[in-house]
């Protein structure tokens, strides 16, 4: 039997890559960050917990990532831990770059001394192209335009140094934005469905944005997981661009996201300057070209399948409290 650790297992990414890994027959092994409040609701959500091992694992602390991987003696390492969120890495930049990019070369250098076998996948970011020409490939350079960007950039370039200067098996996926029922309140299209239900249910009135204008190249994060996995089991090691190679822009999420009710988002939506990034990234469209041919890996979840998924999702929150709650509790 494989076995993989998972970094950041209670996150988005992390829930929906156990989930298809166990489906795969792997023994999966989670790490996550200790704190005072336990959040494992995700994996409560996809009925999950029950079939990995979580364990205790810090990117700011070397001996918790080598006891975590001499514990598990894993085949593979997942690592999709970060402070992943762009806008608050403009008031906690430090704290970003050692997570987000110092923990890489943490993870990367307790592989190399005690087994560097151990295949490694980096979850690098698109954001790294900030305002770069669009279709954004493999080949395009980089211009990261956040505190967030810039530390995912040095985790990616050291995860390719590493790959050629010790002979490891290394692979980054630079994954455009992918989204789910479970994504974090924090992010635009969670903030947009989570509203929509919540003016449908009559709790309220209006929903406040930032930028409409910015476009996005949104994908199904159970299907972006499902490239993480098959670059790892490919020949040879190398860095893949995942994306969807369609862009829509925060207005069109959001008039698709309306009508999945039969509203007009026309007139609930308005913007607000506080949401407004001190530099924002206006346009990201990837070309999933490469790892189309190389690995035969692309998605299948359409944009309005994706928007409706989480509309109906939300809603139901809110219509069916009770039944909601209980998916988590009858795990617990």
């Amino acid at each position: 039997m494989r076995k993989a650790l998972i970094t950041g297992i209670t996150g988005q990414d992390g829930a929906y890559l156990a989930k298809f890994l166990v489906s795969k027959g792997y023994k999966v092994y989670g790490g996550y960050r200790r704190s005072s409040t336990r959040n494992f609701w995700r994996l409560h959500y996809l009925d999950v917990k029950k079939d990995i091992e979580l364990i205790p694992l810090d990117l700011l602390d070397q001996t918790s990532i080598m006891s975590a991987i001499k514990y598990c003696e894993p085949d593979e390492i997942y690592n999709l831990a970060a402070q992943s969120f762009v806008g608050v890495s403009f008031d906690e930049a430090i704290a970003t770059g050692e997570i987000s990019g110092l923990g890489v070369t943490r993870i990367l250098d307790s592989i190399r001394f005690i087994n560097p076998k151990i295949k490694f996948y980096q979850a690098s970011t698109s954001e790294m192209f900030g305002n770069a020409p669009q279709p954004q490939s493999e080949k395009t350079p980089f211009e990261p335009a956040s505190p967030y960007a810039a530390a995912k950039l040095y985790g990616h370039w050291v995860n390719k140094n590493y790959r050629e200067g010790y002979n490891m098996f290394t692979c980054s996926g630079i994954l455009f934005n992918h989204e789910s029922p479970i994504r974090g309140i924090e992010f635009v299209t969670k903030k947009i469905t989570d509203g929509v239900a919540r003016i449908k249910m009559g709790y309220n009135k209006e929903l406040l944005l930032g930028n409409l204008e910015a476009k996005r190249d949104w994908g199904f994060a159970g299907d972006y997981v499902e490239a993480m996995w098959a670059m790892l089991q490919n020949d040879t090691p190398d860095d893949y661009v995942v994306a969807t190679g369609e862009s829509h822009s925060v207005r069109e999420f959001c008039e698709e996201a309306f009508a999945v009710v039969g509203l007009d988002y026309k007139n609930y939506v308005k913007t607000d300057k506080r949401f407004f990034r001190p530099v924002d990234v206006n346009y990201l469209l990837g070309d999933p070209t490469k790892i189309k041919t190389t690995i035969g890996w692309g998605p299948k979840t359409s944009f309005k399948d994706l928007v409706k998924m989480m509309v109906l999702a939300d809603v139901e929150k809110y219509e069916n409290p009770m039944t909601h709650s209980q998916q988590f509790l009858k795990h617990i």
